[in-house]
């Protein structure tokens, strides 16, 4: 159908009708929820009613392409004008085929492998029936606590923003979702800075300036668009004061009249009721009506819509016209997918059970969690040894806790556990598996057992971390150390003074106080995805050279939070050279500076950086810089260096970070090979918001940074005229 064809069915639909279309209700209900099929227990409280059932515009959380044909054919045979219902999903880092958590994905600084990594998540999605997923989450985060960590790729700006775009390439594809089944459409979340709750707590307040709004957290959500994302989901928290579900300024005035959008923008999960207990609306019909004048278009898992919108037409509150202009798009993005002529896009049970979790995305997701994992510490541990008798002692030995919490329909059972990975890839006779505690508790039973183990190895590698429901949505914690029970198991091995590396699994930035100070290497290795025990297995046994980089930098302290590596100078900056200095901008009882820099992580080998220059010092508008480095494998294996820019800028109209990372170019290097990395820098990449919202650049001096992280690097400068 074209524009016109679309308007024509718009203007066949009831009132009721178009409201109909703008409820998503989750798949449980087009199911059947109660034994007779009826609506029953907390749906009914919300108001739902099986006629908002049968006449709602799409569907949440179901998948199998016989599930889904079976719903569409249902629903099919009821409705009045044929509208096909949308099936949407929770893909967040694959489907059945598990990768590495987003942060991971993050951490591996490969866009390629990441859109990779989308476009089998929405092959496998839209082979079982789904239309659209949730995803790219790019909210930028500064804070470990919040759990949602896991599901961001880190606190820079500029680098969520390539793989903000990255992500949506591989869900969406580059041809017409209509002729191009094998992809669906994507829907950046959260609009906005829902990365940003104070305390790092789930749904809490957000409050910043516009100017930090637009300088940081906005960026990422504006890249997914300019990359054709064809959904946006309002985040939970408020924005300056009003919930963002029902924020005009938010949603008409910057994502659809500044910033063009012209696709769908629906709630998140009961988020236009929500703002009764935020403050923002008396009733279920003032929610509906704020969220309808902000513009949203889908409203999740509450009835305001379906229930006020007619009585707010009638009474002459709302304009018919906004709903119109809500089902018009809606009805446009289902004539996208091509669901009018093809209602059952992609679903086939037959080349569902070919293409699922097959050993060509498994090798994909192999491949991306061996560039995810970050070696953190290593004192001459790793790698194992051929010969090396190992003792692999933790609650996550023989654990399949490794997916993370938004894994779809990926089962823990089909991960590849460490312990089975070690054992086959190992001498027989030299690995020894003990638990040594559980997630939380030891007994001296524990570590008896554990100390057995550990009795005639050479070398013990602890497999500890955080379980999966430690992080992701609700999964916020005050205490982001390892749980007390890992860490005394670490106090306990450490009596039989042998060599120790641990690998941590886990969903957010730690403080590994106990861990890093006493063991002699540490492999942060996330939940790293379906066959995530094979790749840790790898890379213990130096199979494969670790070559992922932080992008979320590792605090000293909770108290820390949030650190972060793009921060303002104060008018009292520390002196590194006079840390005696009592009244300038420090603590008195902890380093400013994270315990691990946003881009750290070691190699199997190591990297020399010398001879930084430019091609000219000073740069105009007209004339960019060319920024050359020469690097070098000066160790024993080859290996991969992500060779990062940053930039300052020494003297703005407002205070500018200390530092910001501007490129990166990934170098795979043979032991003793050398070769110079060039970058362009123009003026355009200096601009910033100024107090007065301006994107432009100011003249004057800026420090050049080219190294190993956001800690480690050359300096040099040149001037802007």
């Amino acid at each position: 159908m074209n524009n016109q064809q679309l308007t024509a069915l718009l203007q066949q639909m009831t009132l009721e009708e178009k409201v109909a279309q703008l409820l998503q209700l989750t798949a449980h209900l087009h199911e059947g929820a109660g034994s007779e099929g009826q609506v029953t227990g907390p749906m009914e409280e919300m108001g739902i009613t099986e006629q908002m059932v049968s006449a709602s515009g799409s569907v949440l959380g179901l998948s199998g392409a016989k599930a889904i044909i079976n719903v569409q054919q249902n629903y099919l045979e009821k409705s009045r004008l044929g509208i096909p219902l949308m099936f949407m999903a929770d893909v967040v880092h694959g489907f059945k085929t598990i990768f590495p958590i987003p942060l991971a994905i993050g951490c591996s600084w490969d866009i390629q492998l990441a859109e990779k990594s989308a476009a089998i998540a929405a092959k496998e999605s839209a082979v079982s029936g789904i239309h659209v997923t949730f995803a790219p989450m790019v909210d930028l985060v500064r804070d470990p606590r919040w759990g949602r960590v896991m599901e961001t790729t880190g606190e820079d700006p500029y680098l969520n923003s390539l793989f903000a775009r990255a992500f949506v390439r591989g869900y969406q594809g580059q041809d017409e979702l209509k002729e191009n089944t094998d992809h669906m459409a994507a829907c950046v979340k959260h609009f906005a800075a829902y990365g940003a709750p104070e305390g790092g707590r789930e749904y809490n307040t957000v409050d910043m300036s516009e100017r930090q709004l637009r300088e940081y957290y906005l960026p990422a959500y504006k890249a997914a668009l300019d990359e054709g994302c064809e959904m946006v989901m309002s985040s939970f928290n408020t924005v300056d004061g009003i919930p963002a579900t029902g924020n005009e300024k938010l949603m008409r005035g910057i994502l659809r009249d500044e910033w063009g959008f012209e696709g769908v923008i629906i709630s998140d999960w009961a988020s236009i009721r929500e703002m009764i207990a935020h403050g923002a609306a008396a009733d279920d019909c003032e929610a509906a009506y704020r969220a309808m004048r902000a513009g949203i278009d889908i409203e999740m898992m509450t009835p305001c819509y379906v229930r006020h919108l007619p009585e707010l037409v009638q009474s002459g509150q709302i304009e018919e016209a906004l709903i119109d202009e809500a089902v018009l798009r809606i009805l446009q993005l289902k004539e996208k997918l091509g669901l009018f002529d093809n209602p059952f896009r992609g679903a086939d049970p037959e080349r569902e059970n070919e293409v699922l979790f097959c050993e060509e995305h498994r090798q994909a997701s192999y491949d991306l969690a061996a560039k995810s994992c970050v070696l953190l510490k290593n004192d001459h541990v790793l790698p194992l040894q051929p010969d090396t008798k190992v003792a692999l002692i933790g609650p996550f030995a023989d654990s399949d806790d490794i997916l993370g919490w938004w894994s779809c329909v990926g089962l823990k059972e089909d991960a590849t556990k460490l312990s089975t990975a070690l054992a086959e890839r190992m001498q027989e006779g030299s690995l020894r598996i003990a638990a040594g505690c559980s997630l939380n508790q030891i007994s001296t039973e524990h570590v008896s057992i554990a100390l057995e183990a550990a009795q005639t190895a050479d070398v013990i590698v602890l497999a500890l971390g955080e379980d999966s429901a430690m992080s992701g949505e609700g999964g916020s914690r005050t205490d982001i150390h390892l749980p007390a029970a890992q860490l005394e198991l670490i106090k306990q091995l450490k009596t039989l003074g042998k060599p120790m590396a641990a690998v941590i699994f886990n969903g957010r930035p730690l403080d590994l106080h106990g861990v890093i100070d006493e063991v002699d290497a540490v492999l942060e290795a996330w939940y790293p995805g379906s066959e995530g025990g094979a790749v840790v297995a790898d890379i213990l046994l130096g199979h494969v050279n670790p070559s992922g980089r932080l992008t979320m930098s590792f605090p000293q302290s909770v108290g820390q939070v949030p650190v972060y590596y793009n921060h303002f100078n104060t008018g009292r900056p520390l002196d590194p050279l006079k840390l005696e200095e009592r009244y300038v901008s420090k603590y008195i009882d902890s380093a400013n500076e994270p315990l691990l820099p946003f881009g750290f992580g070691l190699s199997y080998t190591t990297f020399a950086y010398s001879e930084l220059s430019f091609s000219n010092k000073e740069m105009t508008v007209n004339q960019p810089l060319s920024i050359s480095v020469k690097v070098t494998n000066t160790g024993l294996a080859a290996g991969v260096e992500t060779v990062q820019l940053y930039v300052r800028d020494v003297t703005g109209e407002v205070v500018r970070p200390l530092r910001e990372l501007k490129g990166y170019e990934q170098l795979e290097l043979a032991p003793g090979e050398s070769r110079v990395v060039t970058f362009q820098l123009t003026e355009d990449q200096l601009r910033y918001h100024h107090s007065d919202l301006r994107f432009t650049s100011d003249p004057g001096t800026f420090h050049v940074y080219v190294g190993a992280n956001s800690r480690d690097a050359l300096m040099s400068s040149f001037t802007l005229v």
